[in-house]
């Protein structure tokens, strides 16, 4: 017996530097196919989890923090969510919503739905709607700020930490494997979902100035047949936090997983990073 646990405990230390998959929660429940070869993930933190929660199918340094830009949104909207004022509630633009860094979708008087703020956020990453967004709650940004540390203690996420709503500060953290429980949680509730799969929205301002924004998961318009749906993600960017993306991904058997990449080597590296570790999940394992 007690072979077995030093066995239990130095495993682990071959394994994670050889890029092998850690298998943490519940082992049992999934199993790797024979003669899998060990897969390359050159992003710094890299995490998988199954669909149902249960098990994480990778995990390489994993459990450490760093900063992760504008996954922030993903809480912010899981926050916003529980003070919604309503989706055709009309809010207009201040110079309170402007915000330096990334492009500019809304200007200085805009009239536009929560709606459009919403989908503004989460398609195009854009600060100054999601800024916006959080003006609409009613609440100060101190106040929002702290409903969502709340709610990363509720979801179990001790690593995980906010300083803004939109991801610019250094001091927004988290882990790949508490990024992967923050993706599961927000992508469970429809309306996040929905926009994250979106490639583009468009909408009018109600003076009828047309709006479209594009997203920035560049997986969404990916033309290479891939073994897997798309099911939604965010994207991330600063110098400190590097280039990173959490994704829901589900094969033709309907297995769902979600990936995250944290500081990946580049813009479009992150998500052919994300397109290997995904396609490796697939092939490798049986669950």
């Amino acid at each position: 017996m007690a072979f077995y646990c030093l066995l239990n405990l130095i495993i682990p230390f071959f394994f994670v530097p050889l890029n092998l998959p850690t298998i943490t929660n519940n082992p049992s429940l999934v199993s790797l196919n024979p003669g899998v070869k060990p897969l390359i993930v050159k992003a710094e933190r890299s995490a998988v989890l199954s669909g149902n929660d249960r098990v994480f199918l990778w995990s390489s340094h994993g459990s450490e923090t760093q900063p992760i830009a504008s996954i922030t949104k993903l809480m912010t909207a899981l926050v916003f969510l529980d003070y919604n004022p309503g989706w055709e509630t009309v809010y207009k633009v201040t110079a309170d919503d402007h915000v330096e860094g990334g492009r500019l979708n809304l200007f200085l008087g805009d009239q536009v739905t929560v709606k459009n703020l919403f989908y503004t956020s989460l398609v195009a990453s854009d600060n100054g709607a999601t800024l916006a967004l959080v003006h609409a709650t009613g609440l100060s940004e101190n106040d929002f700020v702290s409903k969502m540390n709340q709610k990363a203690r509720v979801l179990g996420l001790s690593q995980t930490h906010f300083d803004d709503p939109i991801g610019l500060s250094a001091n927004n953290v988290s882990t790949a494997e508490e990024v992967a429980k923050l993706a599961k949680a927000a992508l469970s509730r429809t309306e996040i979902a929905k926009a994250t799969e979106q490639e583009s929205y468009e909408f009018k301002t109600l003076d009828d100035k047309n709006i479209k924004v594009d997203s920035t998961d560049y997986l969404l318009f990916d033309p290479a047949q891939n073994s897997f749906q798309v099911l939604g993600g965010k994207t991330g960017y600063t110098d400190q936090a590097g280039y990173c993306f959490v994704g829901r991904f589900q094969d033709k058997e309907g297995r769902m997983v979600i990936s995250v990449v944290l500081n990946a080597g580049g813009k479009n590296e992150r998500f052919l990073e994300t397109k290997n570790l995904v396609n490796w999940i697939f092939n490798s394992y049986n669950w």
